[in-house]
């Protein structure tokens, strides 16, 4: 099912093109009291990747949780700046999670590369996101787990996922408030962290800055880091190498940015974006009909230790 986190006239990003934030759900059609994870893909703040989305929320379903999958606002033209509204849609998921779902249970965010961002800059500043339709609902998570997540402005950044975020000319002050590890608290959540050491997109440095913030803050957490590894592995099953995690759904709203582009109706697109993203999405699409299964056993046992690590934390 489809649920729109915002009402008419509620959301108003400028290069939104009819798209609106929204969570797929599984949930279990039992009366049976369960935990809730809300899953946010990744995709450098420009796409919001499905094999990031379904294939973990199937996943946790299968291990008796109810999950989600927040499609949030990206930009494929990297011309808006974000800002702040990819951190108030992962909070007013929460929100909405909590009032129709998870009113006397806990909800844990998972989020991987950019969407990881999402989570650590909703983990650090959910005090101060308000929401006139939720006063009385908390969007702070009971726990967040980040796969292979961005943390850093800094040295060990992702450069293009800050500039989809803030644009070309963000201030210190900017980079410093979504610099996650700058954020940690003592009232920050409980986390578990994994990465592969051989990221060849986020350094792995991100999990390891990340990890030094929440141990001086004493806030539990678990670091997990993979020998080997590409960026983006997700659940590296049979599923995600064959090209059928499933999950496209969150490729709606790139979807409708591209047709503007071709149609040249896109906002504050320059002509040499606008040709450089009809090339881009004019390629034939991948053929997975003969896609080795390499084998990642380690990888593979992410989510059993998460749903450990939570169940010694949210006792």
């Amino acid at each position: 099912m489809r649920i729109d986190i915002w009402d008419e006239g509620e959301y108003g990003y400028r290069a939104s093109y009819g798209f609106r934030p929204n969570i797929r759900t599984y949930v279990h059609e039992d009366d049976k009291k369960r935990d809730c994870m809300l899953v946010i893909p990744g995709g450098g703040y420009c796409v919001v990747t499905p094999h990031e989305g379904e294939l973990v929320a199937k996943k946790y379903y299968d291990l008796g949780f109810n999950a989600f999958v927040l499609t949030y606002t990206t930009d494929i033209t990297m011309s808006v700046p974000l800002k702040k509204q990819p951190m108030t849609d992962a909070a007013r998921a929460v929100r909405v999670i909590r009032d129709k779902f998870a009113k006397d249970c806990k909800l844990i965010v998972a989020g991987f590369s950019a969407g990881g961002h999402v989570v650590g800059s909703l983990i650090t500043h959910y005090a101060e996101i308000e929401d006139k339709k939720y006063p009385d609902i908390s969007c702070r998570p009971d726990a967040a787990i980040f796969g292979y997540p961005v943390i850093t402005t800094g040295e060990y950044t992702h450069h293009w996922s800050v500039v989809a975020l803030l644009g070309n000319e963000a201030t210190d002050e900017e980079l410093d408030y979504f610099s996650v590890e700058k954020n940690v608290t003592s009232d920050t959540p409980p986390c578990f962290l994994w990465q592969t050491a051989t990221d060849d997109l986020v350094p792995v440095e991100n999990t390891y800055i990340m990890a030094k913030a929440l141990m001086e803050n004493g806030i539990k957490f678990a670091h997990y880091v993979f020998p080997e590894g590409h960026h983006g592995l997700s659940l590296p099953n049979e599923a995600f190498f064959t090209g059928k995690a499933g999950g496209e759904y969150t490729m709606e709203q790139v979807e409708l940015a591209i047709d503007n582009v071709r149609k040249g109706t896109a906002v504050d697109v320059s002509e040499e974006r606008r040709q450089e993203l009809i090339a881009q999405f004019d390629a034939p699409p991948m053929n997975f009909d003969n896609a080795e299964v390499p084998e990642f056993k380690d990888i593979l046992m992410w989510p059993e230790l998460a749903v450990d690590f939570l169940g010694k934390v949210l006792k």
